[in-house]
């Protein structure tokens, strides 16, 4: 029977009455009222080898513990180790007879599906009343509750608080949450076939380990049809992450204080508060090795071997073990992480062959042979390239740092460039399909986001003191006002854009150290005895040192600002309130990435786009804000060779502090934390306090594996026109990463609480857009910061002998001054100038007239031709791109045709069976009414507790 309590709004938990009990056939137990005790069943209290007095000795406790009030015992350490040490002394259950690796209550029967630990504070009251309430109102929704006292514990100071959800609460709330559980084997077959699939024979794993269960076809559980499902045990008929995601939603949503004194509630506000110091679902077993427990699934074992262990980096992922042991949400991610390192692999081989290409034709490159030449470069006198300290140069110093440009700034670049724009595209249409494909598999079709959000933030319903109706529902719910919403999103957005000012004053000051100690550089490497070695000494160059150290000292800033952001993002977005938590996670991710885009690639945009753009000409240079720094001329090989310096260090040093940092970090922690468990007998060591010493996973672990490898995809796909290798480094960090990611998550975190996403969500979007925006940003690439425009135009239009070559070319791309021009505080110091020195010009890179012409200093028709086919090739290259993304995005449909019939195979069968399952219901109950022999419903449990519902979940 339902009866309608509570408040309205937040409130959405059911309740079973305390006043009655129910019996469990499959279970083979009774439950009572006294399941916080840990009490075991009179029946399982009965052996052949235990004295009648002893058992009734048992039976009696468990009748007295049972009459026991809640508030009685259930926050008495006392009372409760009191009582368990005479059961188990009874029983002979204890701690030292259950296997370390055992997931159930001390009478081996009740799953554990939730832990909660505490510290028991003498000194504080509060705190024992939370728990108390709060303890008592889990019971009243059907939780079943069993203590472990701290003597029990290794530490002999920490509590644990066991939680088991019986059927009849697992079947309600699986209701409420339309959990989809299987009605029909499927009759649809797998003859999808795989080309070569003999090829990929070493690459997977066995199919017991893929496919762990049979394909079924799924509806949403409903109570009221138990027997339409296949439940062949109710035990097992809900999988352990199914489990502990319910009983984590009672958890959330439960008050604990006496609702007179407000609207408290939810187990994170009891973990901030200190009431409890953590709250987990359990692994199923040691990583390392079998549980010894039949009844223990060992999915966390066969992970490890299969999927978490190095040595299977080549191996394939087994993504449907994963979901069913971690949920679909981590699942989905795993899955992403894996098809993005699969696409790599394509763009890491033609990257890697335009990168050959450069080097196979480093004879051919003319250009250089030019700068290297004695009769050519050697007798070009090039301009200071800073002021007072630098001096004149001649150009064949730059010899090495010509060769290496021309490794990655050839014609292989421009089509590397547009092969990425049709990459990208080609990568996340795919995506799309095979997330189509995840959908169906693991029966998120019909997943909304609206479903979830009708599942509201227990700090949203607790922080939003007003209510009001819901046109939808007709029911009072919690809101927050919109001048409040408005004034929030108002500072929020002014915290951020601070922040982003900050990052780019953190830049401004890097290009200030680079203007300031080129100078220096320049002043004491020109005696340095590096020079004088015979292997690196032509590499180590003023522009080389300044450019290095600038992005050591730039990427040392990054990190000190990451992880500062951090917790101010995580502030902010608190603050705001979200809604839901799909909500709240799109602000945070928002809010994240803004900031680490600007953060992580400022400084490559500045080396693309700005540095050596706006430097004027000897005699009148430009200076940053009107200082006496000069704005920062491009390196001799030309500013690309820079750019991807920067993107290299950068790039690479992120991905190695990070995978040193996920790996190392937790390993450490878990090793100085389970440091005086390893004293210990190993048999005394339990499940729980084993998982207890692991790391928390946190709410928002995954939103970093997310954010770190966005950034990556950035990289090279940004700026990939400067460094065709970056997506070969990116695929061998993403092999490192995906099992870095398995070992941690398997090995030194705990079990994370399962949760649902048929999408990697917000970051769809962001991939999306930043494909968009590596069009634009390679074609800038190729046309202003590479020589490519520049070089083309002259084979084609100023080659002196009309020939198609670059002969010449140098000599033609410098421009002339005369050096009796220098203003003086401009001019080279006398000590400076080299003891060659005696000409009357220097050259520098430009295209302007020379002096004595009527147009000196200005720029010639050379560099205004430059200039349009410059803006001609953006244009044309974002066209044609464009043009071939939004053809292929059309021709790929994004869910593949086999799944399109399934999903309407199965929707048909869950009609046409609901529709017969309901005419036998019928036709039974009428032929009962006839014979006047039942009036009751037919269902697998005629006979069912009351229960008290709240009007949010009907």
């Amino acid at each position: 029977m339902l009866r309608i309590t509570g408040k309205g709004g937040g409130d959405s938990l059911i309740e079973m009455s305390p006043t009655e009990s129910f019996s469990d056939d499959g279970n083979g137990y009774h439950q009572h009222a006294s399941s916080s005790t840990g009490s075991l069943q009179q029946g399982q209290s009965e052996s052949p080898l235990m004295p009648d007095v002893c058992v009734e000795t048992c039976e009696s406790l468990n009748t007295s513990l049972a009459s026991l009030a809640p508030s009685d015992y259930s926050d008495s350490p006392r009372v409760r180790a009191h009582s368990l040490e005479q059961i188990n002394s009874c029983t002979g259950i204890g701690k030292q007879k259950l296997s370390k690796d055992s997931v159930f209550f001390q009478d081996g029967v009740r799953r554990i599906d939730f832990v909660l630990s505490y510290v028991d504070d003498k000194d504080c009251e509060k705190k024992q009343e939370r728990r108390r309430i709060y303890e008592a109102n889990l019971e009243k929704a059907g939780l079943e509750l069993e203590t472990e006292d701290k003597s029990e514990s290794e530490d002999g100071k920490t509590y644990f608080v066991k939680i088991h959800a019986p059927w009849e609460v697992l079947a309600t709330y699986a209701d409420v949450l339309k959990i989809k559980v299987p009605f029909k084997v499927s009759d649809i077959p797998d003859d999808r076939e795989i080309p070569m699939n003999w090829l990929s024979t070493p690459f997977r794993l066995p199919k017991s380990i893929m496919n762990p269960e049979p394909d079924y076809f799924t509806a949403p559980f409903s109570k009221s049809k138990s027997d339409f499902f296949l439940i062949d045990n109710q035990d097992t008929f809900f999988p352990p992450s199914t489990r502990n995601r319910i009983v984590y939603y009672i958890l959330s949503r439960c008050l604990y204080v006496s609702e007179e004194c407000g609207d408290k509630k939810g187990i994170k506000r009891l973990l901030n508060n200190g009431s409890y110091t953590s709250a987990f679902p359990l692994h199923d077993s040691r990583y390392w090795t079998k549980s010894k427990d039949a009844n223990c699934e060992s999915e966390r074992y066969d992970l490890y071997k299969h999927w978490a262990r190095f040595l299977c980096f080549f191996k394939e992922q087994p993504i449907n073990r994963i979901r069913q042991y971690y949920g679909e949400k981590i699942g989905i991610y795993f899955a992403w992480l894996g098809f993005y390192t699969e696409m790599l692999l394509f763009a890491a081989v033609v990257g890697t062959i335009c990168f050959t290409y450069g080097f196979l034709t480093y004879d051919d490159n003319e250009w250089s042979k030019e700068i290297c030449s004695e009769e050519i470069g050697g007798k070009i006198v090039m301009c200071p390239l800073c002021d007072k300290k630098c001096s004149y140069w001649k150009l064949n110093t730059t010899c090495n740092s010509s060769w290496q440009s021309h490794l990655f700034d050839n014609v292989a670049t421009v089509f590397f460039a547009i092969f990425m724009g049709i990459w990208v595209t080609l990568f996340l249409e795919f995506w799309k399909r095979r997330q189509a494909r995840l959908e169906y598999e693991w029966d998120l079709v019909d997943f909304e986001e609206e479903q979830q959000q009708l599942q509201l933030r227990p700090e949203y319903e607790t922080r939003c003191t007003k209510s009001k109706e819901n046109p939808i529902t007709k029911e009072m719910e919690p809101y927050l006002p919109v001048t409040s919403k408005c004034a929030r999103s108002c500072l929020s957005g002014a915290t951020v854009l601070l922040w982003i000012s900050l990052i780019i004053a953190c830049i401004i000051g890097v290009i200030a150290y680079r203007l300031a100690v080129y100078a220096a550089f320049a002043s004491f490497m020109k005696d340095s005895p590096t020079n004088h070695l015979e292997v690196v000494g032509p590499y180590i160059t003023p522009q080389l040192a300044t450019s290095v150290t600038a992005s050591c000292i730039n990427f040392v800033i990054i990190m000190i600002l990451n992880l500062m952001y951090e917790k101010v993002a995580i502030w902010i977005t608190d603050m705001e309130i979200p809604k839901t938590h799909l909500e709240y996670e799109n602000k945070l991710t928002v809010k994240m990435f803004l900031f680490q885009f600007v953060n992580y690639y400022s400084s490559c945009f500045y080396v693309a786009f700005f540095k050596g753009k706006f430097v004027g000409y000897p005699g009148k240079y430009a200076y940053m804000f009107g200082s006496n720094l000069r704005n920062e001329e491009c390196d001799p090989g030309g500013c690309l060779i820079e750019l991807t310096t920067q993107l290299v260090i950068v790039m690479t040093g992120k991905q190695v502090w990070g995978n040193i940092q996920e790996a190392l970090l937790p390993w450490v922690m878990n090793w100085w934390g389970s440091r005086k468990a390893r004293s210990h007998p190993e048999s005394l060591y339990s499940r729980w306090e084993q998982d207890h010493d692991l790391q928390s996973f946190g709410q928002l672990g995954l939103f970093y594996e997310y954010l770190e490898m966005v950034i990556q995809f950035g990289f090279i796909t940004l700026f990939v026109a400067s460094f065709p290798l970056a997506p070969l480094l990116a695929l061998f960090n993403n092999i490192i990463e995906i099992r870095v990611d398995a070992w941690k998550l398997t090995t030194q975190f705990r079990r994370p609480v399962a949760a649902k996403a048929h999408s990697i969500g917000a970051w769809e979007e962001i991939l999306n857009g930043m494909a968009v925006l590596s069009v634009v940003t390679n074609a800038f690439i190729v046309a202003f910061t590479s020589d490519m425009m520049p070089r083309l135009v002259y084979m084609y239009a100023y080659q002196p002998q009309g020939e198609m070559n670059m002969k010449g070319y140098i000599n033609n791309s410098l421009s002339v001054f005369n050096v009796s021009e220098f203003q003086d505080s401009s001019r080279p110091e006398e000590a400076e100038n080299p003891m060659w020195f005696n000409v009357t010009t220097c050259r520098y890179r430009d295209y302007r007239y020379p002096p004595g012409h009527e147009k000196q200093y200005s720029h010639t028709m050379q560099f205004w031709h430059i200039l349009a086919a410059k803006l001609a090739f953006i244009i044309i290259m974002e066209h044609v791109v464009f043009l071939v993304k939004y053809f292929v995005a059309w021709l790929i449909p994004d869910v593949p045709s086999d799944v399109r019939a399934r999903v309407k195979r199965e929707r048909f069968l869950v009609q046409e069976y609901l529709h017969n399952y309901e005419v036998e219901k019928l036709k039974m109950q009428l032929s009962q009414q006839g014979n006047k022999e039942c009036t009751c419903t037919p269902m697998i449990y005629p006979t069912l507790p009351k229960h008290e519902v709240l009007s949010e979940v009907l």
